[in-house]
């Protein structure tokens, strides 16, 4: 598909509002460091991915160091006791299970009095090679609260090599304000997985906001093809854009289609004569903001009650919801007027028919059904 040049005119050689050739240009720069992000190792995306997090509260946290710090102890006075004729007390005696429980309390905690010390080659080396690492763990479970942040960068390193390697047909979400976040409330209502919903924003605050519902983060700007890629754009099942500003959402439309020639690619845009600029740039889908929302505004005013049944129905946690299904094998050859469930259209072969079009007369095998279903209490 040739490609539109955002920076032209589509009337007359009037400048469009999309803005500038300097913000349109800057695609061409980020060209040049494409692969800045995507030649990193892993290890060095921490901060840019952000895998989610389960919560764990104080109280879990400090019982699991406490269980920790027992059981390093519990295998140091084991040891100690089972070659308890290689250590040596000061007053002669040989060493109890007590001696040995004391000798690991002051060994681990390094205090270390020297009241019992290993004698034999074999304790001394058991304190090299066991005991010493044991002190070691033992410190950094009760002194670990400096030590945990490498261990969760460690932690998050080892999560998004795993998830690199591992996501597939996923939802990439680019834009997580006002119409971002309401797109992952929606696929969240139809029971999609948060950990295969991935949210590109610049915003930390957003990204916070976004991590809080278990969705993977990755901090950049959505027209940046190397932040597409750490994303897994070019694996992406569907990528939704939802940018503030309509020149940048042409911008990312044109970078993502580039990166993701099959997945299916949804563009939001406030004014209505940017459509035709994000259907060039490789939209399937373009939804104008503010036309819808002027709409709907305008309705209010005379028949509030179709707009609240317009919100039920684009509420998928609510009342009604308009889903999609496949037809059911003694549905073939029917009407789609006739059936139990209000039908509202016929997919078939990627396009839509109203139930009123002359090609949505009789069901076929294979279309797929758009209907008004009843959202159970279970949802709810």
């Amino acid at each position: 598909m040739t490609r539109h040049d955002p920076r032209a005119s589509p009337r007359g050689g009037r400048t469009h509002r999309l803005g500038t050739p300097g913000t349109i240009g800057r695609r061409d720069d980020d060209d040049g460091i494409a692969d800045r992000l995507t030649d990193r190792p892993d290890h060095a995306l921490v901060g840019i991915i952000r895998m989610p997090e389960t919560a764990i509260g104080p109280a879990r946290s400090i019982g699991r160091r406490i269980i920790g710090a027992t059981l390093a102890l519990v295998v140091t006075v084991v040891i100690v006791y089972m070659d308890r004729g290689g250590y040596s007390d000061t007053d002669g005696d040989a060493l109890s299970l007590l001696d040995a429980l004391y000798y690991a309390t002051v060994s681990l905690s390094t205090t270390g009095y020297g009241d019992i010390a290993p004698v034999s080659q074999s304790a001394r080396l058991v304190n090299i090679l066991i005991i010493t690492p044991l002190r070691v763990l033992f410190l950094i479970v009760l002194v670990g609260t400096t030590l945990e942040v490498l261990t969760e960068r460690s932690r998050q390193a080892f999560k998004i090599q795993r998830w690199r390697s591992k996501v597939r047909d996923h939802v990439v979400v680019i834009g997580y304000g006002t119409k971002g976040r309401s797109a992952v409330t929606a696929l969240l209502g139809d029971g999609a997985d948060p950990s295969r919903i991935v949210v590109v924003d610049n915003d930390q605050n957003a990204l916070e906001t976004a991590s809080s519902l278990g969705l993977v983060t990755v901090h950049g700007s959505g027209s940046r093809s190397d932040v597409l890629r750490v994303a897994g754009a070019q694996r992406a099942r569907a990528i939704v854009v939802a940018p503030a500003r309509d020149d940048t959402a042409v911008l990312v439309t044109l970078t993502a289609r580039e990166l993701a020639s099959k997945a299916q690619l949804v563009a939001a845009v406030r004014e209505a004569e940017n459509v035709h600029l994000l259907r060039q740039s490789g939209a399937d889908s373009v939804v104008v903001s503010s036309e819808t929302s002027g709409r709907l505004l305008g309705m209010a005013t005379t028949t509030p009650s179709v707009v609240a049944m317009f919100e039920d129905l684009l509420s998928p946690d609510l009342g009604l919801a308009i889903a999609e299904r496949e037809v059911e094998r003694f549905e073939v050859g029917g009407s789609p007027r006739h059936l139990s469930d209000i039908v509202l259209g016929i997919v078939r072969e990627g396009a839509l028919y109203r139930v009123d079009a002359p090609e949505a007369d009789a069901i076929e095998e294979g279309d797929r059904l758009l209907y008004v279903k009843k959202v159970s209490s279970a949802q709810e």
